[in-house]
């Protein structure tokens, strides 16, 4: 990097916290680690929030599974990890540094990324085979800086980098979902998980996006009011002994999309509440990730059932566009500094929250 690629002094060190090997949150140790260098095509972006996902905890857990074992450890893409890795994709930061045929022109950006890279072609980036995802294939945003390919970086949707980076997984995953699921204005829409990151997203984008009748279902009531403003028409508890009975009646029939994260145990709810041609859209699996399944359902009612992982950069800057102009608002539930990840990843595992945890630099 020479001097006319910088915007500030980079110094050659920087705080990150990594993962040093599957396990609880001991795993995660703050270290002093080199700052990247941009490469071609690339810029170095300094980190000002980096919001907490499922899959940082199911990375650093190896929560994910083989495709010959489902309870080996492994990474996202069910693979092995390398460590030391640092987590994180949800990243907001300012670009400070250039690599080589990156006009610096761009430096000072306020930006968020796009999280992850391929070879895929436009509409297909996120199946290509040689896909790299923050925090699992390479290192993500629990650090100070990253270098990022400038093609993948966006303008924040907000001018707050706390709020920008609260939406780019959850709400990206919720977005594609959506899309994915073909969802018609007034169609009866089945979220679970409804006030998890993806749920709550999810609420906003089917309801005030695509103009569909939302049906949440959660694991309490306590944070009905707080989702119904979100866009939900009706709120259930899905510890309800009649669950299949209450979700029938309070869509008035049977439910055109189910938009899944749970999984086990709500699986086969879903299948039973699904219209003949019904479509459900599969992002998680947080309650469980093994369940039965009688084939005979899906064919005898004409079910698609729909794997959903990320997007397109199309439907991401898509989301964006919806941020700016207000449709989706970010939800937010507290904020810790960067030293304090562990603290975060165990407070991001409370049932009782409702929004985006954050992880802060300061300065």
């Amino acid at each position: 990097m020479g001097r006319n690629t910088l915007l500030q002094s980079i110094p050659s060190k920087m705080k990150a916290v990594v993962v040093t090997e599957y396990g609880g949150v001991e795993k995660l140790e703050e270290r002093k680690v080199p700052v990247p260098i941009p490469k071609e095509n690339e810029v170095l972006v300094k980190i000002y929030a980096c919001a907490i996902n499922n899959s940082d905890i199911l990375m650093r857990e190896g929560g994910y599974g083989t495709d010959t074992k489902s309870s080996e450890k492994a990474g996202w893409k069910r693979e092995a990890i390398s460590f030391p890795r640092i987590p994180g994709t949800d990243i907001a930061g300012e670009i400070v540094a250039v690599g080589e045929n990156i006009d610096s022109s761009c430096l000072g950006e306020r930006v968020v990324l796009f999280p992850f890279a391929s070879s895929g072609p436009d509409g297909s980036e996120h199946m290509a085979e040689d896909i790299t995802l923050m925090s699992s294939e390479c290192d993500g945003g629990y650090a100070e800086y990253i270098a990022w390919p400038k093609e993948l970086c966006r303008t924040m949707p907000l001018s707050s980098y706390v709020e920008s980076s609260s939406f780019i997984v959850s709400c990206f995953t919720a977005w594609h979902m959506i899309e994915k699921s073909k969802v018609a204005p007034g169609e009866k829409i089945l979220i679970t998980g409804a006030t998890g990151g993806v749920g709550s997203y999810a609420i906003q984008i089917a309801s005030k996006v695509f103009g569909a009748n939302v049906v949440a279902l959660a694991r309490d009531l306590s944070l009905k009011e707080k989702m119904i403003e979100l866009g939900a028409s009706e709120v259930l508890s899905y510890k309800s002994k009649t669950l299949s009975e209450d979700i029938l009646e309070a869509a008035g029939g049977e439910i055109d999309v189910v938009l899944d994260v749970v999984g086990d145990p709500l699986f086969s709810t879903c299948l039973k509440v699904l219209r003949n041609g019904g479509r459900l859209a599969i992002a998680g699996a947080v309650a469980g990730a093994v369940t039965q399944l009688d084939i005979r359902t899906v064919y005898l009612k004409h079910l698609s059932i729909l794997g959903c992982t990320l997007g397109t950069r199309k439907e991401f800057d898509q989301m964006l566009a919806a941020i700016r102009e207000g449709k989706i608002q970010p939800l937010i539930d507290k904020t810790f500094p960067l030293g304090k990840a562990r603290e975060a990843q165990e407070y991001f595992k409370d049932s009782g929250k409702f929004g985006k945890v954050i992880l802060k630099n300061e300065g």
